[in-house]
């Protein structure tokens, strides 16, 4: 192992859902490890911000990064977009799949246009992304899909995106088998206990609920910058063994399973 195997020196690197959150956060870090950043959101106010930060890393030898205001939701769209990346920077060698989003609800409130709306938001990006992508990935590529700890156990208000979270956790297995062949890995990472300004609607009464108990183990929240850096370990040849797998990076949420930390030290269930 050295050191330089976590570097990305001039591979070329997308990123959905890059105006904020992980994904700006993740855009940035592949920047700062020498990768070609193509960046996409529907938000385009902070779209151009995050543009500007990479753009702002010309110190790395980056160029203009190739960043597009799109839905992608819409798969003529993806396919715009990954096809002009492809032109400008090169082959594909990295994608990250982080655009996604949802609301709470109980399922007896949620209409068929609603699931729709969450079926395509947070399984069609992934599936449009990876279909448009396939034909431009080098040789050793790595996907990393972001999907959710609710993909691990019942999520009440939240059916139709834990059960699309789960789905893009197998999708991923699925392509790790299918793709390995060709030298591609595709791993998922699993985030909880991260704020980030596009989960304001998903919190719900979690923190009514966690009055008196530490968010996690490590009796703190995360990161989006902690996310990004797995997302980059597995991007990395650090991770060049690692195929199909999902790492959870939630302070150890998943772990604990029904097992609460209370303010005074006491575990509780």
């Amino acid at each position: 192992m050295h050191p330089d195997q976590l570097l990305l020196t001039n591979r070329v690197a997308l990123v959905t859902g890059a105006a904020q959150g992980i994904g700006k956060a993740t855009a940035l870090a592949l920047a700062d490890l020498g990768a070609r950043v193509a960046v996409c959101d529907k938000l385009g106010e902070g779209l151009v911000e995050t543009t500007a930060e990479l753009e702002s890393k010309g110190g790395t030898g980056q160029p203009i990064p190739v960043s597009e205001v799109i839905d992608v939701r819409d798969a003529a769209a993806v396919e715009g977009w990954i096809s002009r990346a492809a032109e400008e920077l090169g082959p594909i060698d990295i994608l990250v799949n982080n655009a996604g989003g949802g609301f709470w609800s109980p399922f007896s409130e949620v209409s068929v246009n609603a699931e729709t709306a969450l079926v395509r938001e947070n399984f069609g990006t992934v599936t449009n992304c990876i279909r448009s992508v396939l034909p431009r990935l080098n040789n050793g590529a790595s996907i990393v899909n972001v999907t959710s700890v609710e993909a691990y156990h019942s999520a009440p208000g939240f059916a139709v995106y834990a059960a699309m979270k789960a789905a893009v956790q197998q999708f991923t297995q699925s392509m790790a088998v299918e793709l390995g062949p060709l030298g591609v890995r595709v791993n998922c990472v699993a985030p909880d206990m991260i704020p980030t300004p596009g989960d304001e609607s998903l919190a719900g009464d979690s923190d009514a609920m966690m009055d008196g108990f530490h968010p996690t183990p490590l009796q703190r929240m995360g990161s989006v910058e902690e996310c990004a850096a797995v997302i980059c370990f597995l991007a990395s040849d650090l991770a060049s063994f690692v195929n199909g797998s999902t790492i959870p990076v939630d302070g150890g949420t998943v772990a604990a399973g029904t097992w609460k930390i209370a303010s005074d030290g006491a575990w509780k269930m």
